[in-house]
Parts: C-alpha cells; structure tokens; sequence
C-alpha cells in the first residue's frame, strides 16, 4: 500500500495506480473482451493493493480518500488500455457504495462495507428501466411493505455487473408518483440477488465486452427493513447526492481512453513511412492528433476542478456536468482521429483501437448523453427556458 504521508496523494496515487494497471496490457484486455471473461485477477491485483476501498472510511476497511484521488486512480486504469472494461471492473467497487456510506446505517455500513473495500462483495446499481429512459421519476419497479421488509417486483436493463454480483443497489417505488413532487416515493434497497426472484439475461453488446450488461426480471423478492438505505421515500435525492463524482469520474475515463488510443496513434505515426516519410511528418496527420492532446489536457483541468469542489463540500453541479461532457466529447475524437490514422489496420484488433473506439463511444450516451448535458446547461447555468 501507498505511503500517503510525504507526497501529494493525488500524484501517489496516479504514480501507484498507473504502475499497477499497466501490468494489464492491451493484449490482456483484448483477451477478456474477445472471451467475454471477467477480469478478476486485474480485481484481484487492485483489491491486493488496497484501492477498491479508495473512497470507504477507513473506519470500514477503506483508504478514506477523496475524490481527487479516485478519479486519477480511474483514469490511469482507462488510459492503460483497460478502458471501460478496466475502469467498470473497479468502478462498480468504488462508486456504487457511495449511498451506504452516506445514508447507510451503522450496522449496514459495519456489515458490508469492509466487504465491498476487500473486494469479497461485488455490488450492482439498478435504476434504469426499459420504459422510463431518463425520466427516473417514472420508474415502475415497486416495492410492497410487508411484516420484517419489502417484497419487490419490476425490471431494469442496462445493469453492470448482474452476472457476477451479489447484491444490488435497487431503486424502487415505495409511493405512488405524484405531479407535484414526481422524485419523492423512492427508496434504495441492497439487495441480495437471489436467483429464485431474480432473473438474469445478458445484452449483447457492441463494447466493453469483458464486463456484463443485462437486464433484470424481479419476482417478489423479498429484502428486510435492514437492508433499506437511509430513509423511505428519499432514496432518489441520495442518488442525486452520488450523480456528480460519477460524471467526473466518466469524464476521467472518457480522458484515459483517448490518452490510451493517442498513445498508441502517435506510435503509429511516428513509425508508419509512407512516400519515403513517416506520416506523422504530415500536419493532416499530425494536426489532429495534436488537437486531441490538447482537448484531453483541457477536460481533465475541468474534471479535476469539479472533482476539488466536491472534495471541498462546494457546489459543483455545473462542472461535473461539463467534464463529463468534454471527456466524453475529447475521448472520442482522439479514438476517432487514431482511428483514421491507422487507416485500414485500426480494423485489426491486434491495434486495439477498434476495441477503445467501441468503448469510449459509450461515454456519450451513458450515464446521461451530451444533449441532456446541453439541456441542463442552457436550464440551469444561462437561465434558459426548460426544453424537454
């Protein structure tokens, strides 16, 4: 484990963790997504480091440390080539937690948490539901107060990890939507994943093939009033409270990925000769490669900023917004612009720039897509008329 007492945390922990991840290379991530296996002894090598409990107290098992801190450790997992099969593999240890160490009780947070910092516990996060798309007030999974808990019934989609999981962080109607206050009657619930109330199915998908997607038919599963997260009712406000690290920590990913495709791109070009000269010596090659260096240098300054805000417990809702989305925006443009560099070969997946395209082409549809960053923005920031 680190030393965190004489040097800046966020350069030990973008030193420790860019040393560590890099033992993983390309070709090992170009393994796991052409099996679709599971990458546990890459969890295994950051669970033995101690870094899965980046963000959990140290009173629980964890390092206790900010979010600074986090979003370096992610990135440097995406721009090792691990990409988001990389950074979802840690992810879902590190972020998903973040309700049960804010609202949790202190018997919840005893029990598992020391668990979810060793990495003996995966969790999932399950709010997306086919019908309700963005608009999470209208989310129909509901769950039904009996004697000793909760019997709930519904379904989600688009949900990480399910395969491998052991419980889930599962948002579910416990009133009835009302006009006036649409967010309010939902509660989080850590669920057991219990394959007789559960039923599992995976999406075939076009990237980030290593890490499962799925969706989830839950059949009168039952789960105690101890393993309620904070209060009934209010359990979409305590993910809104977690919305802002995540966009930082995917903006910080979105940046890993283009710095692992310029990587290899700029590689590329120095060595490619084509008419007797490298093709790097052409400004159309060189040019955009140069531009996309200098927009991922500009979205991590805005990440970090919005991630030293949080930190520092200061509004920072307009910042995540905004790194997310030129992280988003940076990391495809310079896996698309390595993508042309390469020409036909950036077909071959021995380049590994197919699999980073497919992957960082995710990041402008999830969590939330860029036309619902622009939509806030133009709301909240410049005042705007609402338009959706």
């Amino acid at each position: 484990m680190a030393d965190f007492d004489n040097e800046s945390n966020i350069e030990i922990v973008r030193k420790a963790t860019r040393e560590l991840a890099r033992k993983f290379d390309n070709n090992y991530w170009l393994d796991k997504d052409n099996k679709h296996e599971y990458p546990w002894d890459f969890i295994k090598a950051f669970a033995d480091g101690g870094w899965l409990g980046a963000m959990i107290p140290e009173e629980y098992g964890g390092i206790g440390l900010g979010l600074q801190e986090a979003a370096v450790m992610m990135g440097e997992i995406a721009s090792s080539g691990g990409g988001m099969s990389g950074g979802s593999a840690i992810h879902f240890y590190v972020f998903p937690p973040a309700p049960i160490v804010r609202y949790g009780s202190e018997e919840m947070k005893k029990k598992y948490l020391p668990k979810l910092a060793s990495g003996e516990m995966l969790t999932a996060f399950g709010i997306t539901e086919p019908t309700a798309g963005v608009d999470t007030s209208r989310i129909k999974t509901k769950a039904t107060k009996v004697d000793g808990g909760w019997v709930i019934n519904g379904q989600k989609v688009f949900i990480t990890n399910a395969q491998n999981a052991h419980r889930i962080l599962l948002l579910a109607r416990t009133a009835p939507r009302r006009d006036d206050k649409p967010l309010h009657g939902m509660t989080i619930f850590f669920a057991e994943l219990d394959p007789k109330h559960v039923t599992i199915r995976e999406i075939d998908k076009l990237g980030r093939a290593a890490i499962d997607t799925n969706e989830l038919f839950i059949d009168n599963l039952f789960v105690a009033d101890e393993d309620v997260v904070g209060e009934v009712d209010k359990g979409f406000y305590y993910i809104i409270d977690g919305l802002n690290p995540e966009r930082i920590v995917v903006a910080m990913e979105g940046i890993g990925l283009g710095r692992a495709a310029l990587e290899i791109g700029t590689e590329y070009a120095k060595n490619r000769v084509v008419f007797d000269r490298p093709i790097g010596q052409n400004q159309a090659v060189a040019h955009p490669l140069a531009d996309s260096w200098i927009r991922l240098e500009a979205a991590e300054r805005m990440a970090m900023h919005a991630a030293k805000l949080f930190d520092d417990k200061q509004e920072c809702g307009h910042e995540a917004a905004a790194a997310k989305y030129l992280g988003a925006e940076a990391g495809f443009e310079a896996c698309d612009r390595v993508f042309s560099t390469l020409g036909g070969y950036a077909y071959a997946k021995e380049y590994h720039i197919e699999r980073l395209w497919r992957e960082v082409r995710l990041l402008r549809n999830a969590p939330f897509s860029q036309e619902m960053v622009r939509n806030y923005v133009s709301q909240q920031v410049l005042g705007l008329p609402r338009s959706y």
